[in-house]
Order: C-alpha cells, then structure tokens, then sequence
C-alpha cells in the first residue's frame, strides 16, 4: 500500500475536517514520498528522539519513510527556522531522511477505536457514548457501566495495570470500598470536561493532567477524579492503531519505542 493510498483509507476513517480550528491535524512535513509503499512508525509525540528513532530503522535496512503521531509537530504559525531550533533539526532530518509526518489529533479523538474509545475499551465499558457529542457517533471522551460493579480500589489497581502507569493522582476520598458501576474516561487532557462529566452520572472520571483546584472542582460535584497521565490515556489508542495498518497490506508498520511519557517520580 503506498502511503497516498493509507492516508486515504485513514481519512475516510479520520476525516481532518474533524478537528478543532485551533488544531493542526494532517501533514506536518511532507518529503515526497506520497508514491512510496507505506513502512510506518506509529508514535504519541513526533519528537527527535523519534525521528532519530525512524533514522536508525532506515540504517537496520527498512526503508521508513512515514512516522504517524497523535501530537501535532507543528501547532501554531512559524515565525522562523533557525539553527540550533528543534523544529528546525526535526525537519533538516526528515527531508535529509525522506521521513514525513502526519498528525490525527482532536479529530482522532473523537472517533471509534480513537483515544479515548480505546480508553473505555480497555475498562471493558458497557453502553458507551461520548461524554461530549460533536457529530453522529463522534465526541469527545466516552461514559458507560462496568460489566459489574467494584470497590474503588479493585477499579483503580485495574487501571494501574491495564495502563502501566507508574502513578495515579485521585480525589481525596476515605472510602477505597465504595462500589463502582459507571465511568467516564477521556485520554488526555481532560480536566476541562469535569462538569460534563459529573453530568452524565459517572461515579468515576478517569483522564489525565489535572490541577489541584480540579481535583477539588470534581470532589465539590460529587465525582471521584482519576489522573492517569497523558501518556498512559493516550498511548494505548497509538497502539491499536497499529494493530489496524497491520491488517492492511502496508509493508511494514511498528510502535515507537523511544515515545517517552515525560514524567519520573522520586522515589
């Protein structure tokens, strides 16, 4: 499959008219390889780490030449590039390496099988809709039952293993016995969405970059706030994508292993 004709199928999946108008969706850098028989590396962040990451793979002898994020490289206007700027050395190498760059973001949000449908599937959610509506089937994030009640404590070791998170921030809260049935979950930053959520009678909002006076927001409506970090939200969605271009005749196509979540904690 050539990579106009994965971008094809993609967007009719994924249209970019999806987007927000602050968004940046689609090409970031295109080197000409619109031709080319698709070998793509598939990433949250298109940072150099793994642009470096995609060179390495062209010198094991894969001709990569598509590396599919999430994040957009380029979100506002550029004013310059400069030597010694990251979006500057990104894109000498990715013309050097005839690497280009797609981006799906808050239109990939929305969508079947996108971040935060991902997200509710891994909680196994019965009966999912969007948190927020946008068009037909589409929305941002997505609320549904567990196939059967659990303690607050049995859900959040649940999320700490299906994530592979290292930490979870939650509401201050002094009954880990609390039985659990519906959850809301949006991959990212959604504390934005505490009071749709709280709306849609989730107990549970699970999500991620969250501030203190959120978590106190979300205590005040009356509803339990899980971070997760945006990393942990998110990257599982990058994941199925994968699993999707595996069953389409791309002649090769793998997850990044140099996406970084970005945050330590200590100890």
């Amino acid at each position: 499959m050539k990579v106009v004709d994965l971008i094809t199928w993609f967007e009719s999946w994924v249209s970019p008219a999806w987007q927000e108008d602050w968004d940046n969706c689609g090409w970031q850098i295109e080197t000409g390889v619109l031709q080319l028989e698709a070998r793509v590396l598939v990433c949250l962040t298109p940072t150099l780490a793994v642009m470096n990451e995609a060179i390495a793979i062209q010198k094991y002898g894969v001709p990569i030449n598509l590396i599919f994020a999430h994040h957009p490289l380029i979100l506002h206007p550029i004013k310059s590039l400069c030597s010694g700027n990251l979006l500057t050395e990104i894109s000498r190498l990715a013309f050097a390496h005839k690497i280009s760059i797609y981006t799906a973001h808050t239109n990939f949000d929305k969508v079947i099988d996108g971040t935060s449908d991902v997200l509710g599937q891994i909680l196994s959610l019965q009966g999912s809709v969007p948190i927020i509506p946008t068009q037909e089937d589409l929305g941002y994030g997505r609320v549904g039952d567990l196939p059967h009640s659990m303690t607050f404590q049995e859900l959040l070791i649940k999320i700490h293993s299906k994530l592979h998170t290292s930490k979870l921030l939650f509401s201050p809260t002094t009954d880990l016995q609390q039985k659990i049935s519906r959850v809301a979950v949006l991959g990212g930053s959604g504390a934005s969405f505490i009071s749709e959520a709280a709306k849609t009678s989730a107990q549970l909002y699970l999500t991620s970059d969250c501030k203190f006076h959120q978590f106190q927001e979300s205590r005040d409506a009356g509803l339990i706030l899980v971070d997760a970090g945006h990393f942990a939200t998110e990257r599982p969605a990058c994941n199925r994508l994968v699993q999707k271009l595996k069953s389409l005749p791309v002649d090769w196509v793998e997850l990044s292993q140099k996406d970084e979540d970005f945050r330590h904690f200590y100890p």
